[in-house]
């Protein structure tokens, strides 16, 4: 699949991406699902240590390989002044920089918004990091689990007689990966609309995500409850505080969720579970009131669904017109009909070096274009495919300099 045949409305950028792990190359990933050419730089070697998370063969992983799909794998040691150089070179050829690395790490290296600047007056600069570029904590390290402690998130994760628990996802890394590929193309449209007019001054050219920050934006209206009526949120399982009923039920073979807190919609879900004095008790006729009798609403209500199936259940709440969903796990995600209707699981045969892996589906590209997700053009690179590419097409090297490079870069890591 090329860019050419496929809706790509941010072809003609170009990004240089210097992030490990999860939050930079997520929003990388977003930047390049959309045509953006993506140049991801990675250490000799070993390249990005996601290609060893979750590895179950071979030397890359299906994390490395659907989190850095659509880019470019260029390998070059950001330690060696020769490295340092080539990354001014492509940061003079590129439109936006993204990195992840701990505050004042590129500036170490030389590689600093003044050092890039000189060599791109015009270039976007996104910088992600556990607490920002800024205040008592920029220089601290964090992981997002940190992150999502420190934000209020992980408070409100788990049941209430137990501690705070993690979702089993990197959350924390994925949010300010997306808010730093909307920061991105913002301060690209930005520059865009402005451009022949004022130049745009470096500070504001920069975009500063702090994963603590990202966390804190989803907690909603945690903190102006807590500072308007005293309100301190506690984790409540499966529920959403002061919204019932609104939670998981077990079933004859599995589980659902239903989210019957509507006003109107909860009439009628309590007739589909034959409680009618329930729907039309005025004590329960507001969210607020709801809640306060929640225990009472998820017993009437789990005292029905453990006596159908799934099936059954999800059948009758959807014919009454009741939000309702099973809960589904990988099995159930790649053979569902709906996914497969927007293309949201796309397949592919992976090489693990030792063997090729048929038929392996991957998640489609969000936002959908056009009614289905778009293709997915390639997986996540080998480490350093298109390193000589690059150093050809994009820096103007001959393959003589391009090859000589790469040799001497192979030979200083041995």
């Amino acid at each position: 699949m090329t860019i050419e045949n496929t809706v790509a409305p941010l072809q003609g950028v170009r990004v240089l991406e210097l992030g490990n792990y999860i939050a930079a190359p997520t929003a990388g990933r977003l930047l390049a699902d959309f045509g953006a050419e993506v140049i991801k730089v990675e250490r000799p070697r070993t390249g990005d240590e996601l290609r060893n998370w979750r590895l179950y063969a071979g030397d890359t992983s299906m994390l490395y390989r659907t989190i850095n799909r659509n880019k470019k794998s260029v390998v070059i040691d950001l330690r060696t002044e020769e490295g340092r150089e080539l990354v001014l070179e492509l940061a003079a050829a590129s439109d936006i920089v993204l990195e992840n690395f701990r505050p004042g790490t590129l500036e170490r290296w030389g590689l600093g918004p003044d050092a890039l600047n000189e060599a791109n007056p015009e270039l976007i600069l996104t910088r992600i990091s556990a607490f920002g570029q800024t205040g008592p904590m920029a220089a601290r390290p964090g992981f997002a689990a940190v992150a999502e402690a420190f934000g209020g998130f992980r408070e409100l994760v788990g049941d209430p007689d137990r501690p705070p628990v993690r979702v089993g996802v990197s959350i924390g890394d994925t949010i300010a990966g997306l808010y730093a590929a909307f920061g991105s193309v913002m301060s690209l449209f930005e520059r865009e609309v402005k451009r022949g007019k004022t130049p745009i001054p470096l500070g504001q050219r920069m975009i500063d995500v702090a994963l603590n920050e990202a966390m804190l934006s989803v907690t909603e209206s945690l903190i102006p409850d807590h500072t308007a009526f005293g309100i301190n949120r506690q984790r409540t399982g499966g529920r959403m505080e002061g919204i019932a009923p609104s939670n998981a039920y077990l079933c004859l073979d599995g589980s659902i969720v239903v989210a019957g807190n509507g006003d109107a919609i909860f009439k009628r879900y309590m007739e589909v579970i034959r409680r009618p004095d329930l729907g039309n008790d005025p004590g329960l006729q507001t969210n607020a009131d709801r809640w306060e009798r929640r225990d009472e609403l998820d017993h009437a209500i789990g005292d029905w669904a453990k006596n159908l199936t799934t099936a059954q259940a999800l059948a009758i709440l959807d014919a009454a017109g009741v939000p309702a969903g099973p809960i589904y796990t990988a099995a159930d995600i790649v053979s569902d009909s709906q996914y497969a209707a927007r293309n949201m699981i796309q397949r592919f045969d992976v090489s693990t070096g030792d063997e090729t892996l048929t038929n392996v589906a991957f998640p489609g590209i969000i936002p959908v274009i056009g009614g289905k997700s778009l293709p997915i053009r390639n997986l996540g690179p080998d480490l350093g495919a298109d390193t000589k590419d690059i150093l050809e097409r994009v820096l103007g090297k001959t393959p003589d300099e391009a090859d000589s490079l790469i040799a001497k870069m192979e030979m200083e890591t041995v």
